[in-house]
């Protein structure tokens, strides 16, 4: 009997050793319009699941992406990164969503990413300690795009951020062209993730679901191929999906708000929207490793950003 009950003991022990041996946990990303947010997490996951801009605000809501790390101690994480709309003025109802999004997001998150352009003044980073400090979650400081400045301004930076230093656990220069600080900055979010099982699947990328995805991969082929006063004013709706194994036939409509914008989206003889339906369907082959056929409308609904039934009929719910 004293043989099983030490057997016993030593099954427990193991049990709770293999469940505290993992991490989990939350990580928003977080930082002014066009920080490079969406371009850090496609870096990281290692595929284009975020929606990419040149324009600010190109990001509307939050989303996660997973990646699985494990440090130099061999301990395994499990890191849930959210990213998240830039951080402004609450100037119209879409943007106070958007703001919104961006408060939900650090409240929920186990620990804060904040990106700070290498070329910003501090004034950024002071107006996110105050918007986060109530919170009391732990941050770390990235700063990025520093493909064209010199070591010496990266020094300097790093010394202007020194006066901050009990409010950050760490600061890490990053670049995703010349490939800096990945490593780095995953093996110190996983030092601070909380003791946990897995919370997801380990083999998928994000929790959502194709819709959304294919949606965002649209709005973003809008942003990049009309100009500025379309994006802000349309939106996209995913009417259907018929899946097969090599082929996805996915019928989806843009709507603005202005029969102007419209004309504009639709172009002479057509060229405009089939310059964002290619675009489109080239980025959503290389996400989906299939074919596409995307079938793309344009409709007007005026004022459906202006009024929270508006907005809520396309998912951004207050």
């Amino acid at each position: 009997m004293m043989f099983e009950h030490e057997k016993g003991e030593i099954e427990i022990q193991t049990s709770l050793s293999q469940e505290s041996s993992t991490k989990a946990g939350f990580v928003a990303v977080v930082g002014r319009p066009n920080a490079g947010k969406s371009t850090l997490l496609n870096h990281v996951v290692g595929e284009k699941l975020a929606m990419t801009s040149k324009k600010a605000q190109a990001t509307r809501k939050r989303m996660n992406m997973i990646v699985m790390h494990k440090d130099i101690y061999g301990q395994e994480s499990q890191i849930i990164f959210v990213d998240t709309p830039g951080i402004h003025k609450k100037e119209k109802l879409l943007n106070q969503f958007m703001m919104d999004e961006v408060l939900k997001a650090i409240g929920d998150a186990d620990l804060i990413v904040f990106l700070a352009p290498i070329t910003d003044k501090l004034t950024e980073y002071e107006r996110f300690l105050k918007m986060s400090q109530r919170k009391g979650t732990k941050h770390i400081v990235l700063l990025t795009k520093m493909d064209h400045v010199k070591q010496g301004d990266i020094l300097k930076k790093l010394g202007e951020y020194q006066k901050y230093q009990d409010k950050f656990e760490a600061i890490i220069p990053f670049s995703v062209n010349k490939k800096v600080g990945k490593q780095q900055l995953l093996n110190e979010i996983s030092k601070h993730l909380p003791n946990s099982p897995f919370l997801f699947d380990t083999e998928i990328l994000t929790t959502e679901n194709i819709r959304d995805i294919y949606k965002e991969l649209i709005r973003e082929s809008i942003f990049e191929n009309l100009s500025d006063e379309i994006p802000y004013e349309s939106d996209v709706t995913i009417e259907k999906i018929d899946e097969t194994d090599t082929l996805d036939t996915v019928y989806a409509t843009i709507v603005v708000e202005k029969e102007t914008q419209k004309g504009m989206i639709v172009g002479q003889k057509g060229e405009g929207i089939k310059r964002v339906g290619k675009f489109a369907r080239e980025q959503m082959e290389r996400f989906s490793g299939k074919k596409i056929f995307l079938d793309l409308h344009v409709s007007v609904k005026r004022g459906w950003s202006k009024h929270k039934e508006g907005l809520e009929a396309f998912g951004y719910i207050f």
